[in-house]
């Protein structure tokens, strides 16, 4: 039983080995296929891996750091074995992901001494970011959480009327005015009323509309300065959420974001439907950004708290799992 079984039980730990089924078959076949027929770990062995990891959507930059890693233990060692190499490629993979901050998020619990908890949500339309806050918010409920909603995606009537259906689904209120309205203004009743009423955990929504758009990112600035007239050291938290199915673009909403909003926080969704789970490393290790949630499905209960271990485990033994 590892860490994540520990914290959230075997059934968390059986969606995240469902979860990334087809990542590791992807990932996985192919490096079994650049090992395949060689006893030591030698220079065509390390060119075949390098190869695997770029084709899995590990990134170039992320590949050659491993690849480099594995080139120091294999100096250190002449008679380093392929049978070996899983584990160590395990071990540096999991080094290369960022740590958040120790108990972050664990059993969905937020800082003491910080409520309410403000998390401003950000990303491109079509990510699962409406749906990610909605589980979000069933999960703080759960663990016994009072939770409020802001609906500041104020361009789309369907992005308000989306969060208020998760809202109803969840069980938690809403604050959301009608469409066009501004949606710092949106951001700042929400905070004003989690304060009135004592709300432990507040999800704000914002606009989805293309990353490169710098009005959106002074919009931005803008919710983050009415929020901070309420509450002066939130938000506590900005969550960019990505849609680990498409791969390298993914990546270059990370780009875009985090050059221009101070994001503190990954959500990877949609990784049960993809075989590019890879990018989850290529992401987290570019950006030095700690990946704190994953989505694995489509239920309630499918998004996780991530857990670098955890994960690197399923990525290399879903068969191992009895």
């Amino acid at each position: 039983m590892g860490l994540f079984d520990k914290l959230f039980g075997k059934k968390e730990k059986e969606s995240l080995d469902k979860g990334l089924e087809k990542t590791k078959e992807n990932f996985l076949s192919r490096i079994t296929k650049a090992i395949a027929g060689k006893s030591t770990v030698d220079e065509d062995v390390l060119d075949d891996l390098e190869e695997a990891l770029v084709s899995a959507d590990v990134g170039i930059d992320t590949t050659i750091q491993i690849i480099e890693r594995i080139e120091k233990r294999v100096a250190q060692d002449k008679y380093l074995n392929t049978s070996e190499l899983n584990k160590i490629l395990q071990e540096e993979i999991e080094n290369l992901l960022v740590d958040a901050p120790e108990k972050s998020y664990q059993d969905f619990n937020t800082p003491t001494g910080k409520k309410p908890y403000v998390i401003l949500v950000v990303g491109v339309n079509g990510v699962g970011k409406t749906t990610t806050i909605g589980k979000l918010a069933n999960n703080f409920r759960k663990a016994g959480k009072q939770v409020l909603l802001g609906a500041a995606d104020t361009f789309r009537a369907a992005a308000v009327d989306q969060l208020t259906i998760w809202s109803e689904r969840a069980a938690v209120p809403i604050v959301k005015k009608e469409m066009g309205s501004d949606p710092a203004s949106v951001a700042f009743d929400t905070v004003n009323s989690a304060v009135a009423r004592d709300i432990d955990v507040v999800l704000i929504d914002t606009a989805g509309r293309l990353h490169n758009k710098a009005h959106l990112m002074e919009e931005l600035a803008k919710i983050k300065r009415v929020i901070q007239k309420v509450i002066p050291d939130a938000p506590h938290e900005i969550l960019l959420v990505l849609d680990g199915s498409t791969g390298q673009n993914a990546l270059e909403q990370a780009r875009h974001f985090t050059a221009t909003t101070d994001v503190t926080a990954l959500a990877i969704t949609k990784l049960d439907g993809t075989a590019k789970g890879g990018i989850v490393l290529a992401i987290a290790n570019q950006f030095k950004i700690p990946v704190k949630f994953v989505g694995v499905g489509e239920k309630m209960d499918d998004l996780l708290v991530f857990d670098k271990k955890e994960f690197v485990d399923s990525l290399f033994n879903l068969n191992d799992r009895q």
